[in-house]
């Protein structure tokens, strides 16, 4: 069972499960195909939300514990 903040990283949130993408996806987090930039795989969930690449991190939070802590 895993819980998320703001300092999980993108690559811990993939690696959580099948609907992860679509979650970091529907948040505004494109991971592009087969997320081949290691950068942005150790990037916090605070530093894109930082660098605008995710939006309404607070609420993305939300979805991944509610979906994962089951």
């Amino acid at each position: 069972m895993s819980h998320f903040d703001r300092h999980s990283r993108v690559r811990d949130v993939v690696a959580a499960g099948s609907d992860a993408r679509e979650v970091l996806l529907s948040h505004g987090y494109n991971l592009g195909e087969g997320f081949v930039d290691v950068l942005s795989q150790y990037q916090t969930l605070e530093e894109a939300n930082r660098e605008g690449r995710l939006r309404d991190v607070e609420g993305l939070l939300e979805a991944l514990n509610n979906t994962y802590q089951k």
